[in-house]
C-alpha cells in the first residue's frame, strides 16, 4: 500500500478553529481502505482528528446501466454526491478515484497535490492473454478496457460486468474466462494474488489518472488545502495532471475509450495514449515529451491531445458517444 511523506513536520501549527475533518468517500470496502490509507498518514497532526463518512453514489445504486449512459458524456457516477456534501459542508475532504473524477471541477472546490500513486496498470484476472481460448469470455465494465481488448483479440466475447472488486473478480471463477480489473485496486484490497497477468501499458494503456487519490476540498479551506498539499508527491501530481488535461482537449469522460500515461523521464515526463473505437477496429495513438515544472504537464496533455485529434480521434470519439442500451 503506497504511503504519504511528510508526517507531523508537514502539519502546519493550527487550522484556525477546526478541530475534527470529516473524511467522505464511497461506501465500498475498497473506497474506505482509501480514506483509512488518507487518515492514518495524517494523523500525526495534534491539533485535528479525523472521521470517516460513507456517501451511497449513483454508480453504487445502479450496478446495471453501462456507465457511459449512466454518467453522461461528463462521467460523476461515482463522484457527485460526494461533491456535493462537501459544498453543503457535510464532510471537509472527498477523497475520491482520481479516474473516476470529471475534469471540469465544480465552483468551489479545489483538489490537493496528488498523493503518492499505486499501480496505474490494468491487470488480467483468471488467465493470461495470450492462455485466452479461441471465443474466450472476459468480464469488463470499461469502454476502454472492451474497445482495447477487441483490438487485439477479436475472437474474445465481452462480457458486460459492474459491481464491488471483491463480486467482478468472482466472476472469473464463475462463468467467465478472465476479468479485467485496476491492479491499484486489487493491490490495495491485498488481492495481488489474483493478478495472472498485468497487461503492457503500451498495449493497455489505463485510464487517465488510475490508481491515483484524488483528495478534494472546499476551496476557502486554505489551512487545511495547505496541510494536504505538504503530503502530496509531486512527480504522482504531474503525471495525472498531463492525462487529465489530455483527457479534458478530447471532451472525455472517465466512460469513454481513451488510455493515457505518463512516465518519468530525465528532466521531465513521456506521456502516451490511445483512442480506440469500441470494436477494435479503429485507433490512433502518439507519444509526446513534456516538463514537470509550471504548467508543462498541461502543455503536453494539450499538444497530445492536438496530435491525437489530427490522426482521427474526433471520429472515433464522436461515434461512441451515441446512447448505450441497459445491460439485461
Amino acid at each position: 500500500m503506497p504511503g504519504f511523506p511528510g508526517g507531523e513536520r508537514a502539519c502546519p501549527g493550527n487550522l484556525g478553529e477546526v478541530e475534527e475533518v470529516i473524511v467522505g468517500a464511497r461506501g465500498s470496502r475498497l473506497a474506505q481502505v482509501m480514506v483509512q490509507e488518507l487518515i492514518g498518514h495524517l494523523s500525526g497532526c495534534p491539533v485535528v482528528r479525523f472521521r470517516a463518512r460513507s456517501v451511497m453514489t449513483d454508480g453504487d445504486k445502479d450496478r446495471k446501466t453501462p456507465l457511459r449512459t449512466l454518467g453522461g458524456g461528463a462521467g460523476g457516477v461515482f463522484t457527485t454526491q460526494l461533491e456535493q456534501e462537501l459544498l453543503a459542508g457535510r464532510v471537509d475532504i472527498a477523497v475520491h478515484s482520481l479516474k473516476d473524477l470529471p475534469t471540469a471541477p465544480p465552483d468551489g472546490l479545489v483538489l490537493a497535490v496528488t498523493p503518492p500513486r499505486a499501480d496505474p496498470l490494468d491487470a488480467l484476472c483468471g488467465s493470461t492473454l495470450a492462455g485466452l481460448r479461441p471465443g474466450a469470455r472476459v468480464g469488463t465494465g470499461s469502454a476502454r478496457r472492451t474497445a482495447q481488448l477487441k483490438a487485439l483479440r477479436p475472437d474474445v466475447e465481452v462480457v458486460p460486468i459492474r459491481g464491488n472488486v471483491p463480486s467482478r473478480l468472482a466472476r472469473a471463477k464463475s462463468g467467465l474466462d478472465a476479468v479485467i480489473l485496476a491492479a491499484a485496486g486489487l493491490r490495495r484490497l491485498g488481492l495481488d494474488d489474483a493478478i495472472t497477468e498485468l497487461l503492457d501499458p503500451a498495449l493497455f494503456p489505463p485510464d487517465p489518472g488510475q490508481g491515483a487519490l484524488a483528495v478534494q476540498v472546499r476551496a476557502a479551506d486554505r489551512e487545511l488545502l495547505t496541510m494536504l498539499n505538504a503530503f502530496g508527491d509531486p512527480g504522482a501530481d504531474a503525471a495525472v495532471r498531463a492525462e487529465r488535461t489530455l483527457l479534458a482537449e478530447l471532451h472525455g469522460g472517465c466512460s469513454v475509450p481513451v488510455g493515457a500515461l505518463a512516465t518519468p523521464r530525465p528532466g521531465g515526463l513521456s506521456l502516451s495514449a490511445r483512442v480506440t473505437s469500441l470494436d477494435g477496429r479503429d485507433r490512433v495513438s502518439g507519444t509526446v515529451d513534456g516538463t514537470v515544472t509550471g504548467t508543462g504537464p498541461e502543455t503536453a496533455g494539450a499538444a497530445l491531445a492536438a496530435l491525437l485529434r489530427d490522426r482521427g480521434a474526433d471520429a472515433i470519439l464522436n461515434a461512441i458517444r451515441e446512447p448505450a442500451a441497459p445491460l439485461a
